[in-house]
C-alpha cells in the first residue's frame, strides 16, 4: 500500500502544532463599568506565604455593612480600541517620575488600556475622578513627603477607583485594597466594629509604609507594583526560578505569575498617563488645591446610636457613613469609644446629643435545635441574623442534627418593660405597613438602614416573623426620598406572576420590565445577591 509522503508530512508538522503552549492572550483584562478593578487586587493573591503582604489568602466573608454594588467584580478580555492619535501617543511617550523599561507606545496592553479608560469607558473614569477629588490632594502631599514618586499617588485607580467601600471577593478593602491581616500589620483597626481599611486618610498612611518596604526589598518600582498586587513571596520565587532582573522580562520568561499580575503594571501605566493628561483628553481636571473642610472629630461613648445621633443633627445616614466609612455598624462598639467626623457646622448639635446619658444594651439568644438539612446560612435567615455573628455565638464549626444553636437577637435595654414599651412607642409612630413578599432585611435596605435597628425600635426579636398587613415604625422614613419609595412601594399589587427566564436577561432588566428593584427579586426568590439566573429559570414577580 503506497502513503502519500505530504499526508505523513502534514500529521507530524500537526502533532508537532499541537505540543507547541499557546501563546498568551494579550488582551487586557477589565470588568464592567464603574467598578473596573483588577480581580486580584492588593490582598488577594496566587501567595499564601507569610511574606505575601496584601496577597495574603484570607477570604473574609461578605460583612452585614456591604453593599453589594460595592463588590468587586470579575474581569474579562475586551478588544484593541482604535488607532491612537498623533497626541495621544505623544502623551504614551512621556516619562514616569520613576523609571521603568518599557516604551509604552509599543505595548499593546498600555494601548488598549489608555483607550479603554480615556474612549471606551470613559464614564467610568469620570465618576472615578470625582470619587478621588477629595483625596489625591492630601495623598499627594503624603507621598511627596516622604518622597514616593508622584505617579503612585494614582494607584487606588487601579485598587478601587477610589471607592472607600469597595471589597473584592477575597476580603481585600477600602482604596488601598488591604487585607484585613495586611491592614492589621501596619496599624490599621480591622473588626467587627471598625474597618479603618475604609478610611481613606487612614490607609493612605499604611499603603506609604507597605510601598516603601516593597521598593526596599525590590529595587525596582514596576516588581514593587507586581509585588503588592500578586505578593512580595509569588514575585520573589518567580525572579529566582526565571534568573529575571526586571519586571517586563519576568512577565515573559514567568509561567508562574499570573494574568492579573501581568497586566497590572501595563493598566497601572495607562490610568497615570490618563490622570496626568486630563485636559489633554477633554476631562474636567482634578484640582490639587481645593481640599474638602476638615471635619471635627468627637468621642462618641460605647454603645452610643450613631443613628439616633445622624438624625439629631439633621443628616440622613448615608452622609453620616460617607463621612465615617471605617464604622461598619450603626451603634458604636459595647466596650470602648470611638472618634465620630462631624461637620463643624453640626458640633454644637452633635455635642448636645453626646451628653445624653447611653442605655446599657445587652444580647438576647434565642435556641435552634438543628434540623436535617439545616445550614448556617438557612438557619441565619430564619432568624435575620448575619452568618458571621451565629457562628461566633456558636463554638462548633460544622453543624450536626439535634445540635442546639444559640441565636443572637436584638441588643435591648434592661428588662421586659423597656421592650414593650418600645413596642407600644413604635405602635403609634408606624409609618409602613408590611406586603407580600417582604422581609426585615428588604425593608431595611429598602429604607437605608439595617436590620438590626429595625427590629430594635419595633422591640421586635431576631426571630421575629413578619405578617402582611402588620404595622412597622421604619426610623427616619419621613425623609422625602423615603416618602417616595414608601409611595411607590404601596402601588405594588399583590399579583404574582412566575416568570420564566429568556436568554440575555438579568435581574436588573426583569425588575426594570416589571417596574419593582433588583432587590425585591431577590428577596421574593430567597436568592443571594451574587446569584446567577440562566434562561428556562422561574422567578416569582409580585407585579405592579
Amino acid at each position: 500500500m503506497t502513503v502519500d509522503i505530504r499526508v505523513i508530512l502534514l500529521a507530524v508538522l500537526l502533532a508537532l502544532a499541537g505540543c507547541m503552549p499557546a501563546k498568551q492572550a494579550q488582551n487586557p483584562a477589565s470588568v464592567g463599568p464603574g467598578v473596573d478593578v483588577t480581580a486580584q487586587d492588593a490582598g488577594e493573591a496566587e501567595d499564601a506565604s507569610p511574606d505575601s503582604g496584601n496577597a495574603t489568602q484570607e477570604v473574609s466573608a461578605q460583612d452585614e455593612d456591604v453593599d453589594y454594588v460595592d463588590v468587586l467584580q470579575g474581569r474579562e478580555d475586551i478588544p484593541a480600541g482604535s488607532e491612537l492619535s498623533a497626541e495621544e501617543k505623544s502623551i504614551l511617550d512621556a516619562q514616569m517620575s520613576f523609571p521603568v523599561a518599557l516604551d509604552t507606545d509599543d505595548n499593546a496592553e498600555v494601548q488598549r488600556y489608555f483607550h479603554y479608560y480615556a474612549h471606551s469607558h470613559r464614564g467610568t473614569m469620570e465618576g472615578w475622578l470625582k470619587r478621588a477629588q477629595p483625596y489625591l490632594p492630601h495623598i499627594r502631599a503624603r507621598f511627596l513627603a516622604e518622597g514616593l514618586p508622584e505617579d503612585l499617588i494614582y494607584l487606588p485607580f487601579a485598587e478601587s477607583g477610589f471607592n472607600p467601600f469597595a471589597v473584592s471577593p477575597a476580603g481585600a478593602g477600602g482604596i488601598w485594597q488591604f487585607m484585613p491581616q495586611t491592614g492589621r500589620i501596619y496599624g490599621l483597626t480591622v473588626d467587627s466594629w471598625v474597618d479603618e481599611r475604609r478610611d481613606p486618610y487612614k490607609s493612605t498612611e499604611a499603603a506609604i509604609a507597605y510601598l516603601k518596604k516593597l521598593y526596599a526589598e525590590f529595587g525596582d518600582w514596576p516588581l514593587a507594583l507586581a509585588a503588592y498586587n500578586a505578593g512580595e513571596g509569588a514575585v520573589g520565587r518567580a525572579l529566582k526560578k526565571t534568573g529575571s532582573e526586571d519586571y517586563f522580562t519576568l512577565c515573559e520568561a514567568s509561567e508562574d505569575l499570573k494574568k492579573e499580575t501581568k497586566l497590572y503594571v501595563p493598566k497601572f501605566l495607562a490610568l497615570v498617563k490618563v490622570a496626568r493628561n486630563l485636559e489633554k483628553l477633554g476631562f474636567e481636571p482634578l484640582d490639587f488645591d481645593r481640599r474638602p473642610a476638615t471635619p471635627s472629630k468627637l468621642k462618641a461613648a460605647p454603645g452610643t446610636d450613631l443613628q439616633a445621633m445622624a438624625k439629631s443633627m439633621g443628616m440622613d445616614w448615608k452622609s453620616f457613613r460617607e463621612l465615617n466609612p471605617a464604622l461598619r455598624k450603626q451603634e458604636a462598639p459595647p466596650t470602648r469609644s470611638i472618634q465620630v467626623a462631624v461637620p463643624g457646622h453640626l458640633v454644637a448639635k452633635a455635642e448636645e446629643f453626646l451628653k445624653k446619658p447611653v442605655i446599657v444594651k445587652r444580647t438576647e439568644y434565642a435556641s435552634h435545635r438543628v434540623q436535617p438539612g439545616d445550614t448556617w446560612w438557612g438557619v441565619a435567615k430564619k432568624f435575620n441574623v448575619p452568618v458571621k455573628d451565629l457562628q461566633k455565638a456558636n463554638t462548633v464549626k460544622k453543624l450536626s442534627v439535634g445540635q442546639v444553636l444559640r441565636v443572637p437577637g436584638q441588643a435591648s435595654g434592661e428588662g421586659a418593660p423597656a421592650v414593650a414599651e418600645t413596642k407600644k412607642w413604635a405602635s403609634k409612630r408606624a409609618n409602613y405597613v408590611v406586603r407580600q413578599g417582604d422581609s426585615v432585611w428588604s425593608i431595611a435596605k429598602q429604607f437605608e438602614t439595617d436590620p438590626s435597628t429595625l427590629l430594635q425600635a419595633n422591640g421586635m426579636k431576631g426571630s421575629a416573623t413578619l405578617k402582611v398587613g402588620q404595622k412597622l415604625f421604619v426610623p427616619d422614613a419621613g425623609r422625602e426620598e423615603t416618602k417616595k419609595a414608601q409611595a411607590q412601594a404601596q402601588t405594588v399589587r399583590k399579583e404574582l406572576v412566575s416568570y420564566q427566564v429568556r436568554q440575555g436577561d438579568t435581574l436588573w432588566s426583569i425588575a426594570k420590565r416589571f417596574g419593582v428593584s433588583a432587590e425585591d427579586l431577590l428577596s421574593w426568590n430567597k436568592l443571594a445577591a451574587n446569584s446567577h439566573i440562566r434562561p428556562g429559570d422561574q422567578l416569582k414577580v409580585y407585579s405592579r
